[in-house]
């Protein structure tokens, strides 16, 4: 079903001048159902019910219909300066503070998000304090649909360099945005929502670090939230991590768009130190993220009955996972070092599944594969510009991927046990292909890690390990 009823048309005879801009909406019928709009929320008269002044829940069919003409309406850049001229954001700010109506506020946000995609627009809204403040408050609401609308209004204005920083120093000093913004995370089944919330917090990460240590930082605090009464509700004492992991295996099956952003999320974390440690010295060492991503890898990504383009349309989502794994990898491993001074006795024996190295060394495989493909259409469409430029973006991406993949696979290699190696030897995921196609990505960057690997490997298959120093002299010639 249509959210929203087509727009109405002017009758452009009847009044000269009436149309808005070069629309043909009428001028007239926007200023009556603005005005309309004020009644509704300051009525002249009380309500006969004895019901206090903006109490009513629900919108009549009419009115419903009318205000959501002007929600399609808005789009149009001389509607919504027209609405802006008639200071609309005023009127919904009237709404914001007395209705009790979830849909038509939803319905008012909304058109602020659609008139906010025009900058001059946006930047008006923006430098208004008390609509910003308010603004954020509703994302303490208990209605998804005015959740959802609030997070497109806010992901607006932060894609807008203008206005950006505004935003972000609002939600900076406002405590409660973060609370509100793990409950949505944590509690919220709405896909749609989880994933523009997504989006809000991913855009806030990479605007500004600051408040992204602040967010690691936070949970010791505990703010009003959402409330189905009058009365203020006490959240419970959030951390990012947590939240993000239960948002993202929400949208995990449903929205791959959505799982990729949350993955970034959580690469974004780990640019920091104080993000690593969040994820690593969780109560359960970092167990649910590494099972959350190991299994997307594993199970789900590039697996073995995928062809090797699959590769290209997953690159971006594997290079944030793998990058939160190596990241992961390097911080244990090193905390172990401390600990236990190298032994290979190693407590966070979860980190060694060979199914990992086996997924690492697909990937690889796969890139081998797509890089031959790009190779042969960049011949083909020499002679075209565009298809030149796809290609190189492409390998930008993929090299990228490349580098993430090769910098993990480096480090569990030179982790490896014998015990470990003929668990992949006997599982398939170590054989003289894959290894072959590990040293070859391997080599000579990460010269080090292969040929302790190459130690490792004489002891659990001496065959093997022959076959591959014949097949890279390099190796031979140093070991």
């Amino acid at each position: 079903m249509d959210r929203n009823p087509s727009p109405p048309c002017s009758d452009a005879e009847e009044e000269e001048g009436d149309a808005v801009g070069n629309t043909v909406y009428s001028k007239h019928w926007l200023f009556s159902v603005l005005t309309r709009l004020i009644e509704v929320i300051a009525p002249a008269e009380p309500d006969p019910a004895g019901s206090p002044e903006g109490a009513r829940t629900e919108l009549d069919e009419e009115m419903e219909n009318d205000i959501c003409k002007v929600w399609d309406m808005s789009m149009d850049e001389d509607v919504a300066l027209f609405l802006q001229e008639f200071n609309a954001p005023d009127i919904f700010m009237g709404v914001f503070a007395k209705s009790k109506c979830p849909r038509l506020t939803e319905i008012c946000v909304g058109i602020l998000g659609n008139m906010a995609c025009f900058q001059d627009i946006c930047m008006s809204i923006s430098k208004d304090e008390n609509l910003g403040q308010v603004l954020l408050q509703r994302l303490c609401d208990s209605d998804s649909p005015t959740l959802l609308e609030t997070s497109r209004l806010l992901l607006t204005c932060l894609s807008q360099p203008e206005v950006a920083n505004v935003w972000v120093e609002r939600i900076r000093e406002n405590p409660s945005v973060y609370d509100c913004v793990c409950f949505i995370m944590s509690s919220s089944t709405n896909v749609e929502l989880l994933v523009k919330v997504g989006e809000v917090v991913d855009k806030l990460f990479d605007l500004d670090e600051e408040l992204m240590l602040n967010w690691i930082k936070n949970g010791t605090c505990r703010s009003v939230g959402p409330s189905g009464d009058d009365s203020p509700e006490e959240l419970p004492d959030f951390k990012i991590v947590p939240c993000i992991l239960e948002a993202a295996k929400q949208v995990r099956s449903d929205n791959p768009e959505g799982l990729d952003v949350y993955m970034h999320i959580l690469q974004l974390l780990t640019t920091v130190d104080e993000g690593i440690q969040a994820i690593v010295q969780a109560p359960d060492g970092g167990k649910d993220t590494w099972n959350l991503l190991y299994d997307l890898v594993c199970q789900e990504l590039c697996q073995p009955d995928d062809p090797p383009i699959i590769v290209q349309e997953q690159k971006t989502l594997l290079a944030s996972i793998l990058s939160v794994l190596s990241a992961m990898f390097a911080s244990q491993t090193e905390q172990e070092y401390t600990r236990m001074r190298k032994s290979k006795l190693c407590s966070f024996l979860y980190l060694f599944d060979m199914p990992l190295i086996g997924s690492l060394i697909r990937i690889l495989q796969y890139m081998e594969g797509c890089g031959k493909t790009a190779v042969d259409n960049s011949k083909e469409s020499e002679q075209e510009e565009t298809g030149r430029t796809d290609v190189n973006e492409e390998d930008f991406h993929l090299k990228i991927l490349k580098d993430i993949c090769c910098e993990l696979l480096s480090n569990m290699l030179q982790e490896l046990t014998k015990e470990n190696t003929l668990e992949g030897l006997h599982q398939g995921h170590l054989n003289e292909q894959t290894c072959s196609c590990a040293f070859q990505n391997l080599l000579p960057l990460y010269f080090a890690s292969v040929e302790s690997f190459l130690e490792v490997l004489r002891e659990a298959d001496q065959t093997l390990a022959d076959n591959l120093e014949k097949r890279f002299p390099s190796l031979k010639v140093q070991t």
